[in-house]
């Protein structure tokens, strides 16, 4: 059964408050210190510095003693960008949950901040530690147009994404076919996408996804085909299906059961149809339980369902009929 929306965004919610007791009280840790490493800026960076004066006659120790300002300055970086970018999660947060596609634009801003992060701390530490990052960031750009060259399908992947969620093609939540697979949505990601479907979990490529089938646009529609045999009459049956069909109770239907007519005539019995409208994740739920109800109301009024028949001929048979036709 899919989750329902306000399930969803409470999936969201905890998924990006969900820091984890620790991790909060690591990161107010981190903070108390960075507010008194400003209050006490002279002490540790400016010229009352204690950590200028050597401490012991170790030259190892002395160079730990010195370097502990820059330590306290990587904290502080990493501290004010973790800070920074939990305030605009908790604002992704706020804002966009209240529909399937705001729930899928949530999870992809929360993936690309997660890189983004990583990135910014890793270049600002190593320029705190006295890193040429601008000679880094050209030789990451020059190495990423190499290697860009030779991933060119992960780059499709990322672009392919960006359009899925922004073309608003499908959302976290609706139930579509891939190639020949149907599921349930439970991850759009930059380079993947994930759809899971009686318990096994489909993984695609974002650039290989071609032709996809949205049965959660609007609403299904459960089908039943039941046979009547052809000594029935069909004013009778159809006068009991006017008079009884709107009695029937489906859980997961929307709207009235339709009789739709005769959609066949069949071997061995009229075939009439029926349908119901649902939505597409309790499309085969309605339609067991509407065969039921429809056996069920056929039985209380007397209506025969027919068995398959087959006539067989045999040879003596056809012989005794040929000389009984001659004579």
């Amino acid at each position: 059964m899919a989750k329902s929306m306000k399930e969803q965004a409470e999936e969201v919610k905890k998924k990006f408050k969900g820091l984890g007791p620790v991790k909060i009280i690591i990161l107010i840790i981190m903070i108390i210190g960075t507010i008194c490493a400003y209050v006490f800026y002279d002490y540790i960076f400016g010229e009352k510095s204690v950590f200028k004066e050597p401490i012991t006659d170790l030259g190892f120790i002395n160079a730990i003693w010195g370097a502990i300002p820059k330590l306290i300055q990587a904290i502080q970086a990493v501290t004010v960008i973790l800070v920074i970018a939990t305030l605009i999660v908790i604002v992704v947060n706020k804002v966009l949950v209240k529909n399937q596609r705001e729930i899928t634009v949530a999870n992809l801003i929360r993936s690309i901040i997660k890189w983004l992060t990583v990135i910014i701390l890793i270049i600002t530490v190593l320029a705190i530690w006295g890193v040429d990052t601008t000679a880094l960031i050209t030789g990451a750009g020059v190495i990423t147009l190499i290697v860009g060259l030779g991933m060119q399908s992960l780059i499709a992947d990322v672009v392919a994404g960006l359009f899925i969620v922004f073309e608003n093609e499908f959302n976290v939540g609706d139930i579509i076919t891939i190639n020949d697979f149907r599921g349930e949505v439970v991850s759009i990601g930059i380079r993947t996408t994930k759809l899971v479907a009686l318990g096994n979990v489909k993984i695609f490529n974002n650039s290989d996804i071609r032709g996809v089938l949205n049965q959660s646009a609007d609403l299904s529609t459960a089908k039943t085909l039941i046979d009547i045999e052809y000594g029935e009459s069909l004013d009778r049956v159809e006068t009991i299906i006017k008079e009884k069909l709107s009695g029937i109770e489906i859980v997961g239907k929307i709207g009235d059961i339709s009789y739709d007519g005769v959609a066949a005539l069949g071997a061995s019995g009229v075939t009439l149809q029926f349908t119901c409208k649902c939505l597409e994740n309790d499309i085969y739920g309605v339609g067991r339980e509407l065969n039921k109800q429809l056996k069920l109301m056929f039985d209380e009024n007397g209506i025969n369902i027919p068995f398959n028949q087959l006539v067989v001929h045999s040879a003596d048979e056809d012989k005794k009929s040929d000389k009984h036709n001659k004579s």
